[in-house]
């Protein structure tokens, strides 16, 4: 039987417990992005420019990145699934102020608001996977399920944006209801967590680097800036840049963009599992170079099938070059410094979504979107040739 009966409440086992923490882990992240086609439904509503776009955006990084170094670490004391039970009911408030408060300060709140929920499910659900099913792959499978559901939710927001009455209402008013469900079963779900009798005082999220491995941290950082400032460029500027350079106003194709970017990520990453780290990173790099070459050649030639060419290679490289390089970081330090050592580099890799952004966001202000785009391709080449020499050498 999936459901026992204990004196408090139903419980489910473990192995459905492990399906159904990667059922929630998937849809939080996909509400993460399902946003990002209906930007430009905004933009065309209330006649702001495409750099409050990645405002908006760049909230929802910084509140990634509070809450990961406030409270990523706290469910090793408090309770895996207590804690994702919070990041589920943050996701379902950012719905709800979706929906309630749509105007420009209130897009930027909910996604900070959101943001604060995934930097919490984020570390929680990939631990609490690790230990529902030891066996197995879970690590795989969180990885996966983190690309997927992050490539699901650009889709759907698209679906919605093409084919609802309501594109700026139907989908957070279906997430909620969908958040709120989820995190009604995650608190069946069995805790992996002893509690202790002395809860222990809080502290943020320690930041270690080691002295011995300080330049390869440094060069797998700077490549997981540069991987994610790619992903952020589809993810928030894609739609204006079909639409405005490429004359494609599509709102699926908007929502496509980022799917294709995304689920090629977690594509890669699912295909080349069984790759050694060193080959995943020069096979990540590559290909995102060859996507950001891709990428101005594809806007100043008006080319969707371009576009879309560069988006899959990008994507790919995205993949790879992160996931070898987080890997590349945990065999720096030993296990009692690992999870800071990651935290680190998470934080690294989120900074890549917030200056990179604005600053194309602002640039678009002043320059026509294909000069940007080469402008940001020569920049992020010159980032992972740096990191490359610093990593290739040694991962």
């Amino acid at each position: 039987m999936s459901l026992t009966l204990s004196p408090a409440r139903f419980r489910v086992s473990h192995g459905l417990g492990f399906r159904v923490v990667a059922v929630a882990f998937a849809t939080a992240l996909a509400f993460s992005t399902v946003p990002t086609p209906l930007y430009t439904l905004y933009q065309q509503r209330d006649g702001f420019p495409a750099f409050l776009v990645t405002v908006v955006f760049a909230a929802y990084a910084v509140g990634v990145m509070l809450s990961l170094y406030l409270a990523g670490h706290v469910s090793d004391w408090l309770g895996r699934r207590r804690v994702l039970v919070a990041g589920l009911l943050a996701e379902a408030l950012s719905a709800a102020m979706f929906l309630l408060w749509p105007e420009v300060p209130g897009l930027i709140v909910a996604r900070l608001v959101s943001g604060a929920g995934i930097g919490a499910i984020t570390a929680t659900a990939t631990a609490h996977l690790s230990e529902l099913r030891p066996q197995g792959r879970p690590g795989l499978v969180a990885t996966v399920v983190n690309a997927g559901g992050l490539a699901l939710g650009p889709l759907v927001g698209g679906l919605f944006a093409q084919y609802a009455g309501l594109p700026l209402r139907t989908p957070f008013a279906v997430f909620l209801v969908v958040l709120l469900g989820e995190a009604i079963v995650v608190s069946l779900v069995p805790e992996t967590v002893e509690r202790r009798e002395e809860r222990p005082a809080y502290r943020p999220q320690r930041l270690s680097l080691p002295s011995a491995a300080r330049a390869e941290f440094t060069g797998a950082a700077t490549g997981a800036f540069a991987a994610f400032a790619l992903s952020g460029l589809f993810m928030a500027l894609s739609p204006a840049l079909l639409a405005h350079e490429l004359h494609q106003p599509s709102r699926l194709l908007a929502g496509l963009a980022p799917f294709t970017m995304l689920g090629s990520a977690a594509l890669a990453q699912l295909g080349f599992a069984r790759l050694a780290t060193r080959p995943q990173l020069r096979s990540g790099y590559a290909l995102m170079g060859a996507g950001l070459v891709l990428l101005p050649v594809s806007a100043f030639a008006g080319s969707l099938p371009l576009f879309f060419g560069a988006s899959v290679l990008a994507g790919a490289g995205f993949g790879l070059g992160f996931r070898a390089a987080v890997a590349a970081v945990a065999a720096l330090a030993d296990e009692g410094t690992r999870g800071e050592v990651l935290a680190a580099l998470f934080l690294a890799a989120y900074a890549g979504l917030v200056l990179p952004v604005l600053l194309i966001g602002l640039a678009m202000l002043a320059a026509s979107g294909p000069v940007v785009l080469a402008g940001f391709a020569v920049l992020e080449l010159a980032l992972l040739g740096w990191s490359a020499r610093r990593t290739l050498g040694r991962a």
